[in-house]
């Protein structure tokens, strides 16, 4: 809170990263902001065909009837609104394969281009590599466990 008993302003853009996480999910996701608005949906969530510019107050009836879990936002004490979960289908299930396929997809938009993924993502080249070393992916778009040829 500020002075004037204002809520803190939050950004009003998610990280590129954060958006390609978001839209990893195979779930849809909607985030609303502290006001209700919606601040991103990912693609899943804007394929459900609903008006996201409408306020969360008229979204939640039509969100609940889709089997939606709505779950606050926050860091430490700070709100950051809520994001609502619409079932999907099946994909990755935990952070690391989310954050895995968004960087292959991003890394296949880019032709493997290392520069320009991670200017996309809003990583460094060096958290680039890292995350590449950690999930086992080569430059050249293999794994390291593929069969050579």
């Amino acid at each position: 809170m500020t002075a004037n008993n204002h809520p803190t302003p939050l950004p009003s853009v998610f990280s590129p990263l954060a958006k390609a996480l978001l839209d990893a999910f195979s779930e849809g996701v909607i985030v609303f902001d502290q006001e209700g608005k919606v601040s991103y949906a990912n693609q899943q969530a804007r394929d459900l065909g609903l008006d996201l510019s409408r306020p969360a107050s008229d979204l939640m009836p039509a969100l609940a009837e889709l089997g939606g879990r709505l779950k606050p936002l926050r860091v430490g004490s700070l709100d950051l609104g809520e994001a609502m979960f619409i079932q999907g289908s099946v994909g990755p299930t935990t952070l690391a394969e989310r954050e895995r396929e968004a960087i292959v997809r991003s890394l296949d938009e880019h032709g493997w281009r290392l520069a320009e993924t991670a200017k996309s993502l809003g990583i460094s080249r060096t958290t680039l590599w890292r995350r590449l070393r950690a999930y086992g992916l080569h430059r050249d778009g293999r794994s390291k466990w593929a069969q050579a040829s």
